[in-house]
């Protein structure tokens, strides 16, 4: 039986802090005047009754208009993965990275095709969401504020690794409690704009480090068909374009690394296996591809 990291990984500090669900003083000394703006927003409609009513709002508004865009393009598999998964501990979804619109797709789909409870979470890179009021509209029209916690690692700005502290802490008790919790991650770290879809781009340790700690479902996802361009995406719902598959794998068993020691090389090891799951995906798509 998987336990949750609190009770035999973390020390008492470590655990206390995980209920904390605001950054210090400290940490958000180091954020622009816009950017502590940003978050204060953001940090508010993802807790309480906000959180509640803006997941109401992804269920019966944001699904529908995603539905209404692809429902001619649309194919998916393995959903029961999802809809079987345990409401009572967080759901962590790891998925390949090629679109903007990948994880408002998956969710759209979740809302539509299963009953599950869910309050969805996005991990993402601050800059843009978060530092200007452009960046906070995206944010509620396409996530419905899911876009959270925000992660400020950029090279030129070093000392906001010290706000990151906290974005990690939070991610993680998302990840650790939380009935409903849904999360959304990509161990790409990025986007890969390569032109096989299947050509997968190496993990980041960083998801890895999270699971380690936190022990969630994991459930991996492989996503194609879906392109950056939206009024081509749209359009293309109606003019024969490319078809969207998403496939959902099985329940990821990862208890063979949690008898490892939570280092670097660990986390590096839980995402590179993570990426393989998401690739045995992505070589079940070549092949119905190749027969369609």
């Amino acid at each position: 039986m998987v336990t949750h990291a609190s009770e035999d990984k973390l020390g008492p500090t470590e655990e206390v802090a995980l209920y904390k669900p605001d950054p210090t003083r400290e940490e958000l000394s180091v954020l622009r005047a816009s950017e502590r703006l940003g978050f204060r927003l953001v940090h508010r409609m993802n807790q309480g009754a906000w959180k509640r009513f803006w997941s109401f709002c992804q269920r019966h508004i944001g699904s529908l208009w995603i539905k209404l865009a692809t429902y001619n393009l649309m194919n998916v598999f393995g959903i029961e993965n999802v809809a079987n998964s345990a409401v009572e501990r967080p759901l962590l979804l790891v998925a390949n990275h090629r679109s903007f619109f990948d994880m408002y797709t998956v969710s759209s789909v979740l809302f539509r095709q299963t009953d599950r409870p869910m309050r969805l979470f996005f991990p993402v890179r601050a800059k843009f969401f978060y530092d200007n009021p452009i960046g906070w509209f995206v944010n509620l029209v396409m996530g419905w504020w899911s876009m959270y916690p925000p992660f400020f690692r950029e090279a030129k700005e070093a000392n906001k690794r010290e706000f990151d502290k906290f974005s990690m802490r939070r991610l993680i008790s998302i990840c650790s409690y939380g009935e409903a919790n849904v999360i959304g991650f990509h161990p790409e770290g990025k986007r890969n704009l390569n032109d096989d879809p299947y050509d997968l781009l190496p993990a980041q340790p960083g998801v890895g480090a999270v699971i380690m700690k936190a022990r969630p479902q994991v459930v991996p996802v492989f996503i194609a068909g879906l392109g950056n361009d939206l009024p081509k995406q749209i359009l293309g719902n109606w003019t024969d374009g490319e078809k969207v598959r998403i496939w959902f794998g099985e329940q990821i068993d990862l208890e063979e690394f949690y008898e490892k020691k939570d280092r670097l090389r660990t986390h590096k090891e839980i995402a590179d296996f993570l990426m393989e799951k998401i690739g045995d995906l992505g070589e079940k798509d070549r092949e119905y591809m190749a027969q369609s």
